[in-house]
């Protein structure tokens, strides 16, 4: 599985929209997009802000590990 799906997964499992969630990161809607359709390679620096923001592991966000380990 890819990085990308996971994204979704998450934002969709917090009950957020795409719109929702740039407000909460402060970065263009399309930008995202492109990291959730997989048309974009994430930064890391936005990868380790979005497992801190779902309180998940960045192997689980980078579909690694099948499930996530939430974070202390």
């Amino acid at each position: 599985m890819a990085y990308y799906s996971r994204l979704k997964d998450l934002r969709e499992d917090r009950d957020l929209t795409q719109l929702e969630l740039v407000k909460i990161l402060n970065m263009p809607k399309t930008t995202y997009t492109n990291y959730e359709q997989g048309k974009r390679e994430i930064p890391f620096a936005l990868a380790i802000k979005l497992a801190k923001f779902y309180n998940v592991s960045l192997d689980y966000i980078a579909g690694l590990k099948d499930y996530p380990v939430k974070l202390k």
